[in-house]
């Protein structure tokens, strides 16, 4: 492989966080890696940049969230990626004071990509990790091996706005359940604190 291939290959954690070997957690890892350049920041240690990821469920390729949070450090447990459920796949990367970008992964590309022999296991309803490995990667280094101009359509969305919701430790103890729920989730009944379960409420 070229210095330009190794540079988006996953690294092996990153397949054993995911769970198996497929085409599009490597894809979303390229496209956090890409995003992360086209901002000028570094992999986020903290709570600054944010992902809105447009993918759905009930659609395999859903592992590309997986990738983009192992490359970008915007991670579910830091509450830094969330979906749209609009069952496409792209996603818009924002940082503070930086021009949101969006990456889409192209048509062309996806309709190409699909003629490989990894996909006609998965129509089976075969899972990735049931899929012999050479047909997997076979795959895998094809997407690697082309320019990311192929690959992603990407555009700056200065119109884009994200407001990230202030931290806060406070907390409240349920009056139904006895147990600690954030405020922002507390929910008020004849002048006592609930959690959402317990106070009957839907939100």
């Amino acid at each position: 492989m070229t210095s330009h291939v190794n540079r988006f290959v996953p690294p092996d954690w990153a397949f054993q966080f995911h769970g198996h070997k497929c085409p599009f957690m490597p894809l979303g890892y390229r496209m956090g890696q890409l995003a992360l350049q086209r901002l000028g920041i570094e992999r986020e240690l903290d709570h600054a940049l944010h992902v809105i990821c447009e993918l759905g469920e009930g659609h395999p390729q859903t592992c590309l969230m997986d990738g983009i949070q192992i490359a970008a450090g915007a991670t579910f447990g830091k509450t830094l990626i969330e979906k749209t459920y609009w069952g496409k796949l792209a996603a818009t990367f924002w940082y503070p004071g930086k021009t949101p970008v969006r990456y889409n992964l192209k048509p062309e590309f996806l309709k190409e990509m699909g003629q490989f022999e990894f996909f006609t296991y998965r129509k089976k309803g075969i899972e990735p990790s049931g899929i012999p490995e050479a047909v997997t990667q076979q795959v895998i280094d094809w997407g690697l091996s082309l320019p990311d101009d192929t690959v992603y359509a990407v555009s700056e969305r200065p119109d884009f706005h994200y407001q990230p919701p202030k931290g806060s430790f406070a907390s409240a103890i349920c009056t139904g359940c006895g147990e600690l729920v954030f405020e922002r989730y507390v929910r008020m009944k004849e002048g006592k604190p609930y959690c959402i379960p317990c106070s009957g409420y839907k939100g």
